[in-house]
């Protein structure tokens, strides 16, 4: 069986080489995401200069637990370049994100980024979205019943209300997750543009047309890949 964790790593140490003395770093959230936050941490131990933007409470303290500095969240930044990963990655690297509940920070901090460097291991490739992984929505508290059944009418898709240890799952801005479970999403970009339009939707999961350079980590090494932007 192939040890999954060594691949999440490999794809992480070959994303923190995209990262220059000086630059800000946009520190994703998750298990991959981990890995580049210990490497950077090492790097920073060994002299180079950098600050971080975490996109989350977790991958702040992992930061500075690393010795990383970080930027005051509330100022005007401007990131050189931020590395996540995904919980989906279609032929157009176009993602699903949001396992961890991180999607809102996650998808400010990409949308800041000069450059959106994404790292999976292999398995997180796909033909097509959805599918195994739902597609989680952030959403408001406040009539979210309502919200979800507008979600539920447009997607023609069962929505889930998430919870974590028995309790509503809250996100860090305290708003909800309602995780949406299509079996193919062929068009993220006009799924993405149609939610927005509910009222009470925050952010969804869908990351479309934001990936500058997905690194995957197979058994047989690092693959690199570019987007083609049209």
């Amino acid at each position: 069986m192939e040890n999954l964790e060594a691949l999440k790593e490999l794809a992480a140490r070959a994303a923190v080489e995209y990262v220059k003395d000086g630059y800000v770093v946009g520190l994703g959230t998750g298990s991959t995401a981990r890995y580049v936050v210990l490497a950077l941490g090492q790097l920073v131990k060994a002299g180079l200069r950098i600050k971080g933007v975490p996109t989350s409470r977790e991958t702040a303290e992992l930061a500075r637990q690393q010795g990383i500095p970080l930027i005051d969240q509330d100022n005007a930044w401007i990131i050189d370049v931020a590395i996540d990963g995904a919980d989906q990655v279609d032929p157009s690297f176009n993602l699903i994100k949001g396992g961890g509940g991180a999607l809102l920070k996650e998808k400010i901090v990409a949308a800041s980024a000069k450059q959106f460097i994404v790292m999976v291991d292999h398995t997180k490739r796909v033909p097509v979205l959805g599918g195994a992984f739902p597609l989680p929505i952030e959403v408001i508290p406040f009539g979210w019943g309502s919200t979800a059944r507008e979600i539920e009418a447009l997607t023609k898709s069962r929505v889930v209300f998430r919870e974590r240890n028995g309790a509503s799952f809250k996100t860090e801005a305290g708003n909800l997750i309602v995780d949406v479970h299509i079996d193919r999403i062929d068009q993220p970009r006009d799924l993405e543009i149609s939610l927005n339009q509910i009222p009470g939707i925050v952010e969804t999961g869908l990351f479309v047309n934001r990936t500058d350079i997905l690194i995957v980590g197979t058994p047989q090494g690092v693959q690199t890949e570019h987007a083609q932007r049209i």
